[in-house]
């Protein structure tokens, strides 16, 4: 017999099955009636009410079934109404359409209040299963089961993909053993043949060792022992080699086969716009028409969520102060109906493009110019020089608007500032073209997924980094004498174009030496925002499949670097921050992104030994990866007791602790080296979560140096400190 307790879950997960089945038929009601109102011909309203009409239906007979009695009611009203337009009894007309559109906003405000209020339904538990109308349809998270959906909570998904991620780490690391092995194989086969060639070129040799059994039964017995490891390596490489190939078409059907789980149509993102647009048309008294192409197209619902807003302020730019008002249209001989088009098509390898067009005023470049002026932009003959290309980049400035007025939509000058932000970040790029009293066009290139792409491992120094493939242009050798100076800048010409050249080591912070003999020097070209740098590295390794590990929030924003990954060898390694190296870069003094000559550099300086102590393993890589960058050699320890015996056995010019850990916390790590003779003159820096003022004054009474909470971790505060205590 069925409990209370019971009834109220099946009850409670009825109703949000409902929820879910309800939002998607209201969204398609929005998407048909916006087309309804953009296509008047009669061939083709008839098929789009009979496609509403179903969606109607379909939503009243699921809210019968939960005894949602009011949204019911209003459905039944819908129907009634799309009755009356396929019998030719109503016609179409602006304002039906106009109350079509709020009585589906008074659905979705029911929907959202019945939704919260939760209701126990009185007939739901007596309830047989839902008709096949209002069966739910299939959404964001579910799979299909011989021909039936299951709902699987998005976040669960997500935690299952990233645990199959997790596996790329496996493909790389018996790619990396593969490699090792290979190694021993070549090793043991030059032994045998050193062997076979002195055993042949020294006859008299085995006379010799007639006279010695003894000796000769050892040389025997190893030459034998090489010949035999020989063939173990030969036969277990070889083994290896098919483990290799079948492990890595393993994890790659298991990553695509999540990432098709994980993919969504564009449509998911672009089914509110034609509501958008006619809304905001309407409040701004415009007419314009919505057209979509391409919305089937798929990709990762990550990348949806995230550029969702991004495409919804283009959008209203180009309603707002984009699309002309009818009067002014009709003046410039343009129809009164402005247009604004969203194309969405594949791109070259994984990735995608979306565009954004309108046909209204375009951008108006002298105005752009004259408020970055205002701004202190730039002088006043810096814009009369300006080209319409560097105008065009001025409207990514934050504050930068060509709108007159403020308005909840547009006019603050921070939208597209933030669109580029958004959009690089997820490897991205955004470009603009405008026609003056024709329009304007973004052309927006985004990855299709997220969490696995190609990286270039480059050298600097001693450190490993990676670059995103797609923001590298190319990588060549370049001579030295090639290298030209500019105001004080080094520039290099590539292909009959110029571009400024920057040593990566001096936008990193990292140590380097020049190999003075060597007449060439490494280059990346990267690009993003539209702009291209060449970056003098030590060496470019290789090109690989790269696992994307986000920072957390506890460095939720460390410059220059976006992301980490491990290398096939274990090794944790930063990707770099294109965009933000760009930045580094131009904020570079310009005598030290001059000095490219090819006389040897000074020794740098004794670099500081830093001992890292603390027991999560992703922080402490990431601690020493930034740590790294900034120039410090550094070691690591996993607790109090792991450190304390590191630092009686070695040389360190400061200690960075955490304080919660095993064995022995960083408060008792502190007290023990300011109690010890040889260490009590150490730096000691807390790095901890904990946070409150008898923490903090704990860390002071132990005697640590600094003590910096990681809530509010920034890597510059760390070297800050660290810079003032060594």
């Amino acid at each position: 017999m069925a409990t209370p307790d019971n009834n109220d879950e099946f009850l409670k997960r009825l109703l949000t099955t409902f929820r879910l089945e309800a939002r998607e038929h209201i969204d398609a009601l929005y998407a048909g009636i916006a087309e309804m109102e953009s296509q008047p011909e009669a061939a083709s309203i008839a098929a789009l009410v009979e496609r509403v009409f179903r969606e109607a239906h379909s939503l009243k007979g699921a809210a019968r079934s939960v005894n949602q009695s009011a949204i019911e009611g209003i459905c039944q009203s819908l129907e009634s109404t799309f009755s009356s337009m396929k019998r030719g009894e109503l016609e179409s007309s602006s304002a039906l359409f106009d109350n079509l559109q709020l009585t589906l906003n008074q659905l979705s405000a029911l929907l959202t209040e019945e939704y919260a209020a939760a209701p126990s339904p009185p007939h739901a538990a007596q309830a047989a299963p839902a008709p096949a109308s209002a069966l739910p349809h299939k959404t964001a998270g579910e799979s299909t089961v011989l021909g039936t959906t299951v709902r699987i909570a998005t976040d669960q998904l997500d935690a299952i993909f990233l645990q199959a991620e997790e596996m790329l780490a496996a493909k790389l690391l018996i790619q990396q053993r593969r490699q090792e092995l290979a190694s021993m194989q070549n090793l043991a086969a030059a032994m045998h043949k050193e062997w076979s060639n002195f055993s042949s070129q020294y006859p008299d040799v085995q006379h010799t060792l007639a006279q010695q059994p003894q000796l000769q039964e050892l040389l025997e017995q190893n030459a034998a022992f090489i010949k035999s490891l020989n063939h173990q390596l030969n036969a277990i490489a070889k083994s290896t080699e098919q483990d290799q190939r079948m492990i890595g078409r393993m994890v790659d059907e298991l990553l695509e086969g999540m990432k098709k789980a994980l993919m969504l149509p564009f449509s998911t993102v672009l089914e509110a716009f034609p509501r958008l647009v006619r809304d905001l048309a309407k409040q701004h008294g415009k007419d314009i028409d919505l057209a979509m192409h391409g919305e089937e197209l798929e990709a990762d619902r990550r990348i949806l969520e995230a550029i969702k807003d991004p495409l919804t302020h283009i959008v209203r730019n180009a309603v707002d102060h984009g699309i002309e008002a009818p009067e002014a249209r009709v003046r410039h001989h343009k129809p009164e109906r402005g247009k604004i088009v969203i194309t969405v098509q594949p791109y070259s390898g994984n990735r995608v493009e979306v565009a954004i067009s309108d046909d209204g005023g375009g951008i108006d470049t002298d105005k752009v110019k004259t408020h970055a002026e205002r701004l202190g932009l730039l002088s006043r003959e810096e814009a009369l020089s300006m080209d319409e290309n560097g105008a065009m980049e001025l409207i990514y400035h934050s504050g930068v608007s060509t709108s007159p007025i403020i308005t909840e939509i547009s006019g603050r000058g921070l939208g597209l500032a933030i669109v580029r932000e958004k959009i690089d970040k997820l490897g991205g790029s955004v470009n603009v073209t405008t026609h003056p009293g024709n329009g304007t066009s973004f052309r927006i290139l985004l990855p299709l997924t997220l969490a696995t792409y190609r990286g270039i491992t480059i050298r600097v120094g001693e450190q490993i980094l990676v670059l995103p493939t797609s923001h590298v242009e190319q990588t060549s050798r370049v001579l030295k004498t090639d290298i030209r100076t500019a105001e004080n800048r080094a520039t290099v010409r590539i292909n009959g174009t110029t571009f400024a050249l920057v040593r990566m080591g001096d936008v990193l912070g990292i140590p380097h030496a020049e190999d003075a003999a060597d007449p060439f020097i490494q280059m990346a070209l990267l690009t993003a925002s539209g702009k291209h740098i060449a970056f003098v590295v030590d060496e470019v390794l290789n090109e690989q499949e790269v696992l994307v590990k986000r920072l957390g929030r506890q460095l939720a924003r460390v410059r220059n670097i976006a992301a980490a990954t491990i290398l096939g060898n274990g090794k944790a390694v930063p990707i770099l921050n294109v965009s933000d190296l760009m930045k580094s870069a131009m904020l570079a003094p310009a005598a030290a992104t001059a000095r490219m000559t090819a006389q040897p550099q000074e020794s740098p300086a004794r670099q500081k030994h830093v001992l890292v102590v603390e027991d999560s393993i992703t922080a402490r890589s990431l601690i020493k990866g930034i740590l790294e960058l900034a120039g410090y050699r550094v070691s690591t320890a996993v607790d109090g007791v792991d450190g304390y015996t590191l630092l009686r056995n070695g040389e360190f010019d400061i200690v960075v602790s955490d304080v919660e850990m095993p064995r022995m916390d960083g408060f008792d790590l502190t007290a023990k080296i300011r109690g010890d003779k040889k260490l009590a003159e150490l730096p000691v820096v807390l790095v901890t979560g904990l946070e409150s003022r008898e923490d903090r004054e704990r860390g002071i009474d132990v005697g640590a140096d600094a003590y910096i909470v990681k809530r509010s971790f920034e890597q510059s505060n760390l070297l800050e400190v660290m810079g003032r205590l060594v």
